[in-house]
């Protein structure tokens, strides 16, 4: 019901900044939150941020005020930007949606992007 398209993924320099972008597609309408997680390998999968509807934003503690989500609703994306990027940061970046629908909850992932940190 929903495709996501991620893109902005690359290398960076330590302090660096990125912006992050995921177009939603199909069935937007039932879209409840967004957001963007990561994962390192050999990790678990974290979450980074999160933006819901209603416009209320959610941020892991790592970000420390780094990062800042935002959304375009005339064009169903949501952007990460990312500044004073650490080598830490070196991840794969997921994009979320979460509907709600019918029978209940789903979840859509992008395909992932990656994102590196180093000098």
């Amino acid at each position: 019901q929903v495709q996501l398209v991620e893109s902005g993924g690359g290398l960076v320099q330590p302090g660096g900044s990125l912006r992050l972008s995921c177009a939603a597609s199909g069935n937007i309408f039932s879209i409840n939150a967004m957001g963007w997680y990561r994962q390192a390998p050999g990790k678990q999968r974290d979450m980074v941020s999160t933006i819901t509807s209603g416009g209320s934003t959610n941020y892991a503690d790592f970000v420390e005020g780094r990062f800042t989500i935002s959304r375009d609703n005339a064009k169903s994306t949501v952007y990460l930007q990312m500044n004073s990027l650490k080598p830490e940061d070196t991840a794969v970046y997921y994009c979320k949606v979460t509907t709600y629908v019918g029978p209940g909850w789903r979840h859509y992932w992008g395909q992932g992007t990656q994102v590196t940190v180093s000098s």
